[in-house]
């Protein structure tokens, strides 16, 4: 189970999907020579309904919505439903079964079981599925449903909290990636799971992560998104405005709105990483390919599996196929225009919230001493 779940700005504005790659965007390794039949997976929204009935408005915290919202079936169905993301993770496990065969994995967040349906049928020895949701009760009637009980055991619980049957495992799997990479810090609880669990010479899957940065136009989306609350129906609700400038949008840009390079902010090896370096601040510069304008950056991120017999992996990045992570755009305050050659360098900072680790807090600073536009600004974003 990846967390989904986001209040920022999510919004479908582009049906831009096009198969190209750039050189930061690893070559996805989907094929249709293996297919899943999801409608085996009839879910439903019943399995929310013990929890919501044993804990009051009151008493639920930011995690306890974070959880009851993966026992909804429609964030698992859209997860699904995503072939770069999850044709990739059966690639993996499929073409890959020299690693997998006869050893004891972990599936930290596993939702409707799909990633341990996956190993058990590459050969595993056994899997322990972990979620916390309600949905682990669906979990294991789907697991039971296609005949493997003896192989995947379910387990219902919190990563943290859980005792599992076993001291140790050979590999975890996880589909831990969030909107922006880190929105909802999964990623923590994948590395609780391998600092208590992995075996010195364990695999972690996916064992890199790498987040970009680029620059794009787009003048008629901004009007339209934050321009629109400074005249509404004759009134003013431009501090709305302030507020949605806060706020990152989680959508799909056009390829043909790229202006600039594409940046490496921070790659991540999961295998080796201490939890703390998941916040970091990273310098940035792009250089514009054309004469344009700069509205705001987007940023997006690769996963790869090194330990692969061929190096898999796939790219939310808006030069290949869409997925259901899309796109993060961080509008700009100043409309900035630039020139081809021209460099807007800067740093952004990314930490986890104080108040509520899942929530993610993105400081941006920018310069550009161009030849028609000299410019600098700090901004401040929060993804909720």
């Amino acid at each position: 189970m990846a967390p989904r779940k986001s209040n920022s700005n999510n919004n479908n504005r582009h049906n831009s999907s096009n198969n190209n790659s750039v050189n930061q965007e690893p070559q996805q390794t989907l094929t249709d020579d293996m297919s899943v039949d999801y409608n085996k997976e009839e879910l439903t929204e019943n399995t929310i309904e013990s929890y919501n009935n044993n804990l009051s408005i009151n008493d639920k915290t930011s995690a306890d919505y974070y959880f009851d919202s993966y026992s909804h079936f429609g964030i698992h169905e859209e997860m699904l439903k995503d072939r770069v993301r999850t044709k990739t993770y059966q690639n993996v496990m499929h073409k890959n079964n020299f690693l997998f065969k006869n050893k004891v994995v972990l599936d930290v967040g596993a939702g409707t079981g799909i990633l341990s349906l996956f190993c058990a049928k590459a050969g595993v020895k056994h899997v322990y599925a972990v979620e916390c949701s309600q949905m682990a009760d669906m979990a294991k009637e789907i697991v039971e449903a296609n005949g493997f009980s003896d192989v995947i055991t379910v387990l219902k619980g919190k990563v943290e909290e859980i005792t599992l049957p076993v001291t140790q495992v050979d590999i975890i799997v996880s589909e831990w990636m969030g909107y922006f990479l880190l929105f909802e810090n999964m990623l923590d609880t994948v590395l609780y799971a391998r600092d208590k669990w992995l075996v010195s010479d364990g695999l972690v899957l996916p064992d890199t992560a790498s987040l970009y940065l680029t620059a794009i136009e787009d003048s008629e989306y901004k009007e339209n998104k934050i321009e629109f609350w400074n005249n509404v129906y004759g009134f003013d609700m431009s501090c709305i405005k302030k507020q949605s400038m806060t706020e990152p949008l989680v959508d799909t840009v056009d390829q043909n709105q790229i202006v600039t390079n594409c940046q490496l902010l921070k790659t991540m090896d999961i295998s080796k990483m201490a939890s703390g370096e998941a916040s970091f601040t990273a310098p940035f510069k792009l250089i514009a390919e054309r004469d344009d304008y700069i509205h705001a950056l987007v940023a997006y991120f690769d996963v790869s599996f090194t330990k692969c017999h061929k190096l898999m992996g796939f790219s939310t990045g808006p030069r290949s196929r869409a997925t259901h992570w899309k796109q993060t755009v961080l509008y700009l305050e100043e409309v900035l225009t630039i020139c081809e050659g021209d460099a807007l360098v800067g740093s952004m900072s990314v930490t986890y919230n104080k108040k509520n680790p899942r929530d993610v807090d993105i400081t941006l600073s920018y310069i550009l001493n161009g030849r028609r536009c000299q410019v600098s600004g700090t901004q401040h974003y929060k993804m909720r």
